[in-house]
């Protein structure tokens, strides 16, 4: 990185920066209570309020958010007349998985290889310590020039909803000129990236009914009616033989116009196995970022293990689908649930019940905004232009707050480049990237305001 005032100083608060990721990583703040202590997510927040505080922030609150989590809120005013900026992140994370996998205990920050190792490392615990050091970079260097307001979200990966109706309750609340979500991620380590589109999702619980209750197979099957059999049916319908997404009325032949995710790279990313095909049609970027997708999240049938020789008399699933720009994702659901009652055979009964949504997201990457961002990642990236990429990820508070204040310019950045493997095992965070986003941060507030 070329020398630069904003720069050094973030260097020189790295190493604060590690220790204080290594405490707020170590909270186990997964936002689903029958998994994990409420006390560990409260005690998240509390400790990102206290970092507020410290860095002088005014206002600063726990707000209890409809969905029964805390988001926590900060000011920190800008000078007389000056532009305000809303900075996102969320402290809550993914359940661990299989802890037994992780190289590392998920919940301790460890370094290794050059990077450092832990749940919430890049998603997105970091992005709230990247918040913090670039606006420390501001204050050692002239002061901070816009006015700032900080949100920590408690319920993100939950998808829950909670701080979007909050917002929609006290839409002054979050009101800004621009707003800076952290929590998206590069294309490529070292590629400075803004992600302009985002899929919306939905969640929906599909439950089948067949019998009263289980039956011997050998005395009934071939004659009753298997729940289990049934749905497996029924998911199989949401896919065609090359794996691409079909729901009954829900279109998918779009095409991303821009930055392509060439295929080798895609299966090293996701590091499919050897002679595994890729599912779908049309590119990666097609596939990923334009297109819908659905996922099965998971069954509730018996286990292999302990399993009887029985007709099973009710088994439910929860699918996932993803919602591209361009698509309500209210209408999607709609069609979602009328596909699965529409396809499940045998006239079992069946019901489904949608459990989460959040609207795809579009950004306006012609505004002063999107010029301020290019300008700081050149000098934080030296050599390298600022690519626009879409992500095939949710996060619902985009349109809500899109919706809420219609004039705001809204930019996605982050540390979840494909390395850092957020959702999955052995989770981490690039300290470069870390850096090298938080001067980007500091020197696009700089620019913005001058604007």
């Amino acid at each position: 990185m070329s020398s630069n005032p904003v720069a050094e100083t973030v260097a020189s608060l790295m190493p604060g920066a590690q220790a204080e990721l290594t405490e707020l990583v170590a909270f186990k703040s997964v936002a689903d209570f029958d998994q994990y202590p409420r006390s560990e997510s409260e005690g998240a927040a509390n400790w990102v309020a206290d970092a507020l505080r410290a860095e002088g922030f005014q206002d600063v609150a726990l707000l209890d958010t409809p969905d029964g989590t805390q988001s926590v809120y900060g000011f920190l005013p800008g000078p007389e007349g000056a532009k305000t900026v809303l900075l996102y992140a969320h402290y809550d994370v993914q359940p661990p998985l299989d802890e037994a996998a992780w190289t590392t205990p998920p919940f301790e920050l460890t370094e290794r290889d050059g990077r450092w190792y832990g749940r919430g490392a890049a998603d997105c615990k970091g992005g709230f310590i990247m918040h913090l050091l670039a606006l420390r970079a501001l204050k050692a260097n002239g002061g901070v020039p816009v006015g700032v307001k900080v949100i920590v979200e408690g319920s993100e990966e939950q998808g829950t909803g909670g701080l979007e109706r909050y917002a929609e309750e006290h839409p002054e609340l979050l009101t800004a000129d621009t707003i800076v979500i952290g929590d998206v991620g590069n294309f490529r380590l070292g590629l400075p990236t803004v992600t302009s589109t985002l899929r919306g999702m939905t969640l929906v619980r599909v439950q089948i009914d067949t019998l009263e209750g289980n039956l011997h197979s050998g005395q009934f099957g071939g004659a009753a009616p298997d729940a289990l059999g049934a749905l497996i049916r029924v998911l199989d319908s949401l896919r065609a033989e090359d794996g691409s997404t079909t729901i009954d009325g829900l279109t998918g032949d779009a095409r991303w116009e821009g930055l392509q995710y060439e295929e080798e790279a895609f299966r090293k990313d996701a590091k499919v196995l050897d002679g595994v095909e890729l599912i779908g049609s049309g590119t990666v970027a097609d596939r990923i970022w334009a297109r819908p997708a659905v996922t099965v999240l998971g069954i509730d049938c018996p286990p292999v293990v302990g399993a009887t020789p029985s007709v099973q008399a009710d088994a439910r699933a929860l699918v996932s689908l993803r919602v591209p720009p361009g698509v309500d994702a209210v209408e999607a659901t709609k069609l979602l649930q009328a596909h699965l009652e529409a396809r499940t055979p045998w006239g079992a009964r069946v019901s489904t019940e949608q459990i989460g949504q959040g609207q795809p997201f579009r950004a306006d990457t012609s505004s002063p905004a999107y010029t301020a961002m290019a300008e700081a990642m050149a000098v934080a990236y030296p050599g390298e232009e600022m690519q626009s990429a879409g992500q095939g990820g949710s996060i619902p508070l985009c349109n809500t707050l899109a919706s809420l204040y219609p004039h705001a310019e809204i930019l996605l950045i982050g540390l979840s480049e494909p390395q850092a493997q957020i959702h999955a095992v052995n989770e981490s965070v690039s300290p470069d990237e870390l850096e090298r986003l938080s001067v980007t941060e500091a020197l696009f507030l700089q620019k913005y305001a001058a604007s």
